[in-house]
């Protein structure tokens, strides 16, 4: 009965992925990603606005984000850090934390909740979708708001996406690495990454990545740091530590990082065949665009509009926090590199 009743929603989410799969081979500066969560909008607030779908698409947005975390472990290692050397590594770990400091004083300014303020820190910091499906069980976010950050991040990486290639350009020229520092440093998900570098030429795509690459292993860490500061909260605001220890999600590690934590340490020690790597890669990828197909379903257009102006303030606010650090971090910082 339980598998009946996910069966709707899931079969969906996944006619959806294959449609924007095939749409990304016509339109690749979109991507499969957000192509999918946009038809899953205007599906899910038009002809397949219906209840059935419920269980099945709230099970792919959740359980196949989860596994795509985890999967991604496969396909990276420690010593990737190494190819982008001093400069990169100090880049990255500046980057990163200007772009969550940013993005979590701009959300208070807005007056946003600390739960939407956190997926937006994390998702723009790290890897957008799925940062932000790590990071919204450890600080107890709602599903509303999960699906409305995700979207958030996506349009807003979209917009980036096109716009960033041009702005290396421009402001970096022959530069192959600073392009892939500004690429690799900012834009939030790999498919958007590789999609923007591959409009200058593949040795940005290369570089690029890898920038990528070093911001999704410091996952597990914006996890960690995440969770214990919505522990505290929940302390400070409770004070009694009857209510705090029955608190469920209290964990600061939830399966699917330790699970991605283990196999990008398994990959670093013994080096997995390429097989496996190219089929975690492939895999994750999927149950990404499903997941997203799945949010797009189950996202209340009205709502979203609803609040539409300070969503548009505060995507386009930490936006341009990342652009700007980005460019100001590699102008200083450039020198270093190897």
């Amino acid at each position: 009965m339980k598998v009946k009743g996910i069966l709707p929603g899931l079969v969906t989410s996944l006619v959806i992925a294959i449609i924007s799969q095939g749409l990304a081979q016509f339109l690749p500066a979109l991507g499969a990603a957000t192509i999918a969560i946009l038809l899953g909008i205007i599906g899910g607030n038009t002809f397949l606005k219906q209840p059935q779908l419920g269980r099945g698409t709230k099970f792919a947005e959740s359980k196949l984000l989860e596994y795509s975390v985890m999967l991604l472990g496969a396909t990276m290692t420690v010593q990737t850090i190494g190819k982008i050397g001093g400069f990169g590594v100090l880049f990255i770990l500046c980057q990163m934390t200007i772009t969550i400091v940013g993005a979590l004083w701009l959300g208070r300014k807005l007056g946003f909740s600390q739960s939407v303020r956190m997926l937006m820190a994390g998702g723009n910091a790290v890897c957008g979708s799925s940062a932000i499906a790590s990071i919204a069980p450890v600080i107890d976010a709602d599903e509303d708001d999960k699906g409305t950050v995700i979207t958030l991040v996506n349009l807003m990486g979209t917009v980036l996406m096109l716009t960033l290639p041009v702005l290396g350009m421009a402001v970096f020229g022959g530069s192959v690495i600073l392009k892939g520092a500004l690429i690799g440093g900012t834009l939030q998900s790999v498919g958007q990454v590789v999609a923007a570098a591959s409009m200058i030429n593949q040795t940005t795509v290369q570089f690029a990545t890898i920038f990528k690459i070093m911001r999704i292993m410091m996952l597990v860490v914006v996890v960690l740091i995440f969770g214990r500061l919505h522990q505290r909260t929940i302390e400070n605001e409770l004070a009694e530590d009857a209510v705090v220890s029955g608190n469920g999600n209290g964990h600061w590690l939830p399966w699917y990082v330790a699970g991605f934590l283990i196999l990008c340490a398994l990959n670093s020690l013994i080096s997995l065949p390429a097989i496996i790597g190219a089929t975690a890669h492939t895999i994750s990828s999927w149950f990404e665009i499903i997941a997203l197909a799945a949010i797009g379903l189950r996202l209340n257009l009205v709502n979203f509009m609803k609040a539409g102006k300070r969503l548009a303030l505060y995507g386009l606010g930490v936006g341009t926090i990342q652009v700007v650090s980005a460019l100001i971090l590699i102008t200083l910082l450039g020198r270093l590199q190897i």
